[in-house]
């Protein structure tokens, strides 16, 4: 007797049926962890099989042996408005992720990119700033949809799309950016408290007091997440505010701070002008911040398989990633246009000059000897840019200076470490 054989139809054979007893599927799974899904999916618009590109709304989902809860796990819940439309409870609960992320933009890196711009360029490049600021917006906004849409962060894309190896490259390179981002961020700490102790505390005994209050800070989310958020948001005041300080005491040209920031010029210009206005560029836009922004977004309870909910979402975390990144362009605004102001072709002898008519601390006395034995004011680091800063304006400037550059390196810090945490999903 022949064995007789059921012949599935080809129809059956692309489509998930409507119904289906529990845990049986005709569709083999995604190796990559895809599945085609949807509240409102019908029969007849199933993505076809391991083809990601074709695949419904939020249909990507997480693979069986993927580790759901990442380092902030906690999940704020989102409130109902009860009527359509902007509703400003919703946009408090979804602000957070987005000043974190915009820590980055703040670091001791973009603060000594904007001081050595300032006085080397003057107002000039205004306008590379405000651009590159814009173009990290496009960058986070694809990163907020990439996190809302998916419920996973551009490391566990990652690690679904690519095979082993390129994926050990794309985390070793990662990583290296993140060591090299976090150096310049641990010194800048080391230097605000070599400048607050009056040079009492060595460049290397700041770097322990960071790294130890680094990881002491970072058990904050233990206490919950909004908490750790409110943190941040504390640092960027205090930056703000010291850094506001010294706009308001410097007295910048607002015509030439607005004639910087809109109209794109650079007379007389030259390769030392082109080198800063990259600087800028590479000290805004940086790849791991994408990691984290997509991580983060993640900490809001979103049912993805309402597009209404995550459209929502989608609306309030641009909004207030907007708001957060032109806080970040305002305060690099003021360092650039501080260092214009008061920095632009002046030398090391003009800030002697000055700091003998002024009342000047203990810490920018014994340095004056050697500001005035080194090159021209342009070429000066962040620290000694401090004390020139006294020079200038007094030991109230210098110490105002000081406590913003320790807010901008510690709260780097820590976001550094958590993109570190996140990047790591690429490999584990």
């Amino acid at each position: 007797m022949r064995a007789h054989t059921l012949e599935i139809p080809h129809s059956v054979k692309r489509h998930r049926p409507a119904q289906l007893c529990p845990g049986t599927s005709l569709i083999h799974p995604d190796p990559r962890g895809f599945t085609a899904g949807g509240e409102n999916t019908k029969m007849g618009d199933r993505a076809e099989e391991g083809s990601p590109r074709n695949r419904q709304y939020g249909s990507i989902e997480r693979p069986n042996n993927e580790v759901g809860s990442t380092y902030l796990d906690e999940k704020i819940s989102i409130p109902s408005a009860g009527m359509p439309g902007f509703s400003f409870r919703k946009l408090w609960a979804f602000t957070g992720p987005g000043f974190l992320m915009s820590i980055a933009y703040l670091d001791p890196g973009n603060i000594e990119s904007d001081l050595q711009c300032g006085a080397i360029a003057g107002f000039k490049l205004l306008w590379v700033l405000l651009g590159a600021t814009f173009l990290g917006l496009v960058c986070q906004r694809l990163a907020i949809r990439l996190g809302v849409v998916t419920g996973r962060d551009l490391a566990q894309i990652c690690r679904s799309y690519y095979p082993k190896a390129p994926r050990w490259l794309l985390w070793i390179l990662v990583e290296i950016a993140i060591i090299g981002s976090d150096m310049q961020e641990v010194i800048g700490t080391a230097i605000a408290f070599s400048l607050l102790s009056a040079g009492r505390i060595p460049l290397w005994g700041g770097v322990l007091i960071t790294i130890i209050d680094t990881l002491f800070f970072l058990f904050l989310d233990k206490y919950g997440l909004r908490k750790l958020e409110a943190f941040f948001a504390l640092l960027i005041t205090i930056m703000a505010v010291t850094f506001g300080y010294e706009y308001v005491v410097v007295r910048p040209d607002q015509g030439e701070v607005i004639k910087g920031m809109f109209f794109p010029y650079c007379s007389g210009c030259g390769s030392a002008e082109l080198l800063q206005a990259v600087g800028i560029i590479g000290a805004i836009i940086m790849p791991h911040n994408i990691y984290l922004h997509s991580s983060l977004v993640k900490s809001r309870d979103i049912d993805r398989k309402k597009r209404q909910e995550v459209r929502e979402a989608n609306m309030y975390f641009l909004i207030e990633s907007t708001i957060a990144l032109l806080i970040s362009f305002i305060i690099n605004l003021f360092v650039m246009a501080v260092f214009a102001e008061a920095f632009y072709k002046k030398t090391n002898q003009d800030a002697v000059s000055t700091s003998s008519t002024n009342q000047t601390s203990a810490l920018v006395e014994r340095n004056v000897v050697s500001i005035r034995s080194q090159c021209p004011l342009t070429r000066l680091l962040l620290s000694a840019q401090g004390i020139i800063l006294g020079c200038f304006f007094g030991p109230v400037a210098l110490y105002i200076w000081a406590v913003g550059i320790l807010a901008a390196g510690q709260s780097s810090t820590m976001t550094g470490t958590y993109a570190g945490q996140f990047v790591m999903e690429v490999t584990i």
